[in-house]
């Protein structure tokens, strides 16, 4: 089982327009609302393609109320933990003429110490669904909003994971892979992001963080096995302007397996070899897809996500079904979803080996089509 977290939710409100000019008004037709958050949209995409899932995030306010209302009616299962400040707000505007996207994220409001020890205990009950000797259903915990399908949630055995990013076997117990992903609240006590991946690989799960900022940086410190950023988040992160020396320094950290988004060129997969230096993998489409990219990389740490918690964990098939749902996820106007011809797109990359190490040069090197 998946399960995601989602520290800091949205209501996402998307406008489509025929172009955008800043400075001007625009009329557009309704604009559509649903709860999101990266987090929420990695479970979307996953629910979708028929993963066992259950997402954990907050809600508060009035903009809470519309966004629980629409996630119950997405019918993806999950677990809300009520807060006092209002959940925040994100605004896309999607120029259908040069198809781009331009998004509007409000920063959102810190939860308070009890509301984070809620949603951290949730995480904890949600880790152990499904496990072997799980109580039978109950009542939820006080503060939780069990949502549609929810499935029960128990007490987690505190058992430390082998290291290195192998599989949970057969007999661990609860969710097979945690998925923190999203922005964190402003004010957030520093040691949030690192609490939570320690929970998760104390229940045995396999950590994927897709963040940016310094807590990049903190979930590769504190043990996630696959980090996703895109280039721009790595560069600012990591201050160094060569994506894969970037995704090097991440992996130098304890990350295992680093999937970087590259936009429109495609996405990269970098992973620690014996002797101390990377692999690098490339996947790319031969054409640019025109659309909404909002919820791309969502959709690239679904496959990931997906992939894994059903025992795949060779970068191979992982880089090529989250390239796969990234690109699928741009012809679809709105996060969270991926459009059906993904098989096609994946079956229509090109993966690439890119040399890495003191032989690699600046220069332009023949790479071994996969």
């Amino acid at each position: 089982m998946i399960v995601t977290v989602t520290p800091n939710p949205a209501l996402d409100l998307t406008w489509h327009v025929a172009s955008l000019t800043i400075g001007d008004t625009h009329r557009a037709d309704a604009g559509q609302a649903r709860a999101g958050g990266k987090g929420l949209n990695v479970a979307r995409v996953a629910h979708a393609q028929g993963a066992d899932l259950l997402a954990v995030t907050t809600t508060g306010g009035a903009t809470g109320e519309e966004f629980a209302a629409e996630l119950a009616s997405s019918r993806v299962p999950h677990v809300l933990v009520p807060v006092e400040a209002s959940t925040r707000r994100s605004i896309a505007l999607v120029d259908e003429a040069l198809g781009d996207t331009t998004v509007v994220n409000e920063r959102g409001v810190a939860p308070s110490d009890a509301e984070w020890k809620t949603l951290r205990d949730a995480v904890v009950r949600a880790l152990a669904a499904g496990a072997p000797g799980a109580p039978a259903p109950g009542a939820p915990a006080a503060g939780d909003e069990r949502g549609a399908d929810t499935p029960d949630v128990g007490r987690i055995p505190r058992e430390r994971p082998t290291s290195g990013v192998s599989a949970p076997g057969p007999d661990s117990p609860g969710a097979r892979v945690l998925v923190i992903s999203g922005s964190l609240p402003p004010g957030i006590p520093n040691d949030a992001l690192p609490d939570l991946i320690r929970l998760g690989r104390d229940a045995g799960a396999l950590v994927i963080a897709d963040t940016s900022g310094p807590a990049l940086l903190a979930a590769a410190d504190a043990g996630a096995a696959v980090l996703k950023p895109n280039e721009h988040e790595l560069r600012d992160a990591t201050g160094l302007d060569d994506p894969v020396d970037g995704a090097r320094e991440l992996i130098r950290r304890g990350a295992q397996l680093v999937l970087l988004s590259l936009g429109a060129d495609g996405m990269l997969a970098v992973t620690p070899t014996a002797s101390g230096e990377v692999d690098v993998l490339h996947a790319r489409l031969g054409e640019v897809l025109a659309g909404n990219p909002t919820g791309a990389g969502d959709a690239a740490v679904a496959a990931c996500a997906v992939l894994m918690d059903a025992g795949i964990h060779d970068p191979d098939p992982i880089l090529r079904r989250a390239t796969a749902w990234s690109a699928a996820a741009v012809l679809m106007p709105l996060a969270g979803e991926i459009h059906p011809s993904w098989p096609d797109l994946e079956s229509a990359l090109t993966v690439t080996a890119r040399p890495t190490g003191p032989t690699a040069d600046s220069a332009p090197h023949p790479e071994e089509a996969r």
